[in-house]
Order: structure tokens, then sequence, then C-alpha cells
């Protein structure tokens, strides 16, 4: 598939395993993109998703990168991933981003989408300002259609601990609680599997094979840490995404001996102060429940006891 724009001379193409050395490059050098949307995190999903990632260029020259599938009517960018909005080069423009949703409104139209459903990157995960595609989105009448609350630290101006948090990290002290980074994957995902089974019934998101896959492709990016007892049992653990902003929160647990001594302040502790202290932000990630706001107020009331404050992942939708 490919469409030249009257007067941009931008031309879209959808992606293929060839171009895989040509988009991770990309991705390396924007202003905006992780290695969440590098090619090998993108396909780790298998046959659950349609692939249908699109490539924009200008004469030639690769200016923007769109992940996403086909899920009947609707083109998504992308519902396996955290964010997946457009990817854009250092070299491109506000203009530029204008034509390329010019395109995708009159091309899917013609190929009978009915709707675009866009995750914006949120800005805590930009090198640079990159938020064209956010001004795109309103004028071709895009609407929020999912907002998502998240938690964020930043880094540089970070509020005092709530007295309650501070006395959970001293109790972890005192009671000799110890955080190592480890590559005990399989020990950590028993515990945490059998902690979401027996709260919520549930299984991780990422089976322990996936998430092997995904830190052995992606070392630098993917860490474990845990919490031991005096014993060295494990009562708690976190997994921490890397980008070059932002440590991210993916998964944390905690045992009951494990919050009875605290593991879970002193875990936190430890990753905003000792693990991750140079980067831009802390992303303590979203709070959703059941609540009349939609909320878990006693999750998000725990995330703000760490001076955490709220930001937004969008979800935008727009009618063809």
């Amino acid at each position: 598939m490919s469409a030249k724009a009257n007067t941009a001379n931008i031309r879209m193409k959808l992606y293929s395993p060839t171009e895989k050395e040509e988009w991770d490059k990309f991705v390396t050098g924007s202003k905006n993109g992780t290695f969440l949307l590098y090619r090998d995190f993108i396909e780790y999903h298998g046959n659950r998703f349609n692939d249908y990632s699109l490539m924009f260029y200008r004469n030639d020259k690769l200016m923007a990168l769109l992940p996403g599938h086909i899920s009947g009517k609707d083109f998504h960018s992308h519902m396996g991933l955290t964010y997946a909005g457009l990817i854009m080069g250092g070299q491109t423009t506000a203009s530029d981003v204008l034509e390329i949703f010019k395109q995708l409104t009159h091309i899917f139209r013609h190929q009978g989408i009915k709707r675009i459903v866009y995750k914006a990157i949120p800005h805590i995960y930009h090198r640079q300002p990159a938020e064209e595609d956010l001004y795109a989105l309103h004028y071709y009448k895009a609407v929020i259609s999912e907002r998502k609350i998240a938690s964020c630290i930043y880094m540089d101006n970070k509020p005092p601990y709530s007295p309650l948090r501070k006395r959970g990290v001293n109790k972890a002290m005192g009671g000799g609680l110890a955080v190592e980074k480890s590559e005990g994957w399989p020990q950590f995902w028993q515990v945490l599997s059998s902690y979401l089974k027996e709260k919520y019934d549930a299984d991780p998101v990422h089976s322990l094979e996936e998430i092997i896959y995904l830190k052995d492709k992606f070392p630098r990016n993917i860490h474990l840490y845990i919490v031991l007892s005096p014993q060295k049992d494990i009562v708690g653990g976190t997994i921490v995404f890397e980008t070059e902003t932002v440590a991210r929160i993916q998964y944390i647990v905690s045992t009951t001996e494990g919050k009875r001594m605290g593991a879970t302040d002193f875990l936190i502790d430890h990753i905003i102060n000792k693990a991750f202290p140079d980067k831009a932000y802390f992303d303590y990630g979203t709070s959703l429940g059941d609540d009349d706001y939609g909320l878990n107020t006693n999750l998000m009331h725990s995330k703000e006891g760490f001076g955490a404050r709220a930001i937004v992942f969008d979800t935008y939708t727009i009618h063809l």
C-alpha cells in the first residue's frame, strides 16, 4: 500500500519484515520512541494481532512510523502496547504530521476503515517535544475515548514522603529486609502468579516465557528487583521497564510477610533513590479500580504518599 499527498509528497507504506532494521534504527534516533516500539517488542504477541504498521516517507526519506493493527473495521495503534502513537524523527514538523493524518483519514475511508483508535505516547517518554500528533488529532476531530490516570514523580523535584510511607521504609530497614537486582525470574513469577490468583483470580499479562524472551531481547531495559527477608525468602519484587527518560514499574507484588514488614515501601524507595535516581521521571503506573471515579483510591493514595502525582495515558478516536 502506498499513496501520495497532493501537496506534501509524503508516501505511506505498509510495514513488512524486510524493513525491520530500518524501523528499529528510526526508533533509536526518533524524538519520542522507546524500546517498546522496536519490532521485537511489538511482535512478541505473535498472532494475537493482525499487524498493520505504517511507515511514512518524504522523497524516500523516512520521517515517521505508526505501529498498529486492524481489528474488524478499526485501526488501532496498538492494543498490545501501553502506548503506540506516531513515532517522529527530529526533523518531522507539525505540517508533516498534519499531512500524515490527512493521508490516514483519506486512505482508511477508501479502505472501509470506520475508526482510528490512537494511543498517544505520554510526554514523559519524549526525548524532545513531540506533541504534533495531538494537534493533528484535534484538527481531525478526534475525541478522547479513554483516559487512564497514572502516578508519576518528577525526579528533579520530588515531594517528601508521607509519614506512613516513611514508617514503612524504616520498618523494613529495621526488620533486616534487603533489595537486590535479580535474575531469579521463575521464582519471582511463582510469587507473582500466586499473589494475582489469590487476590484477583487472574494471571500476569505476560507469561514467564514471554517476559524472559523480552528480557533477553532488551537486557538494558527490563530489570527484576526482589525484596529478601533475613532468611533469604522472596517477600516482594517488581519489574522495571527502563527508557532513556523513565523508570516504570510494570509489576509489583508483596507477600503477606512482606506487607507486614514494609517490603513494598522499601522496594519503591530503592527504585527511586538508589536504582534509578538519574532518570527524569518515575512512572508508578495506573491505579484503575471500581470506585465511583473508576479508580483504586487506596492504591493511588499509597502512590501519592511517595510524592507521585497524576499524568494521563490517553486514547483518541477519529470516527471516519
